[in-house]
């Protein structure tokens, strides 16, 4: 089995699901991606996605799809996407090893490109014998 990079709950994968129902357009599902902005220097990117990109990774997760930029791949490794709705807001969460702080607001992250070695190393020592 390969390695993804990112996951999905079932929460993030629903709201996937009912996005691309209600596109109107031909959409296969999501491409998250990250960009310069912000006030603690990065922003994720979620776009809608009508024809796939070969280079991005494909996340699946109970008929959801959700594409990954490859420029966003060292950032996102580990990464869980989930999806959240609360009495002030409703959105994607991303639960981010590689986030280093966010801004007070919660729409801007501060991300380091993740350790291969170290997680190279935990899934070696999760395999068994």
């Amino acid at each position: 089995m390969g390695f993804a990079v990112m996951s999905m709950t079932d929460a993030a994968a629903n709201r996937v699901k009912v996005i691309v129902g209600n596109s109107g357009l031909d959409a296969k599902g999501v491409r998250v991606g990250i960009k310069k902005g912000g006030c603690a220097g990065m922003e994720y990117t979620i776009d809608l996605v009508t024809e796939p990109n070969a280079k991005d990774d494909l996340i699946e997760h109970d008929g959801a799809s959700v594409w990954v930029e490859p420029s966003a791949v060292l950032y996102l490794l580990g990464t869980e996407m989930g999806f959240e709705t609360t009495s002030l807001r409703s959105g994607f969460t991303f639960t981010n090893p590689n986030q280093t702080s966010a801004c007070g607001c919660g729409e801007s992250v501060e991300l380091k490109p993740a350790d291969l070695a170290a997680l190279a190393a935990q899934r070696q020592a999760a395999q068994p014998a």
